[in-house]
């Protein structure tokens, strides 16, 4: 069976058809790199930390954020497969960067508050800003992500 773009008649190209698990390394993989840079950016500007120190903390968080996407993406696209409704709206994409960000945030607000030397609370404001705007990339990644590559097949509709 040809894998097929959801409103297209043509075939997705080989380079695009891909397995729910290589997909979901390739979609964790790519949003990881991004946010790495810009993660250890923002460190370094906002908390005028060394840029060694962002880099760090940026990969330690990255390490984390990935295994939490690779877990939350399987558990999301599972409850995904069961729904009657195909298809991910606006509305579904947004409930997916929300859970996504409400779960990391949980891991990574102690991670900041180790390294940073700093209060729960205190690290918990500083990943407000991070969630923020994470909150909106992750939302806009997994658009881009799905034009480039397509849906999964957890998203796709299938004749009955």
């Amino acid at each position: 069976m040809v894998e097929m773009q959801a409103g297209h008649e043509r075939p997705l190209p080989p380079w695009r058809r891909m397995g729910p698990r290589l997909r979901r390394v390739v979609q964790a993989g790519l949003y990881e790199a991004i946010a790495i840079v810009v993660v250890a950016s923002a460190l370094s500007l906002a908390f005028n930390e060394p840029a060694p120190s962002a880099v760090g903390l940026s990969l330690l968080t990255s390490g984390i954020a990935l295994t939490w996407n690779y877990v939350f993406n399987a558990l999301f696209e599972r409850w995904e497969r069961r729904q009657p409704v195909k298809g991910r709206s606006w509305r579904r994409r947004v409930a997916h960067g929300i859970g996504f960000e409400g779960g990391l945030t949980v891991w990574l607000v102690p991670v900041m508050a180790w390294w940073l030397d700093t209060t729960l609370w205190l690290a918990f404001v500083a990943d407000l800003g991070l969630l923020l705007f994470f909150l909106v990339y992750t939302v806009v990644f997994t658009w881009a992500f799905d034009k480039v590559f397509g849906l999964p097949q957890s998203a796709l509709r299938h004749p009955d």
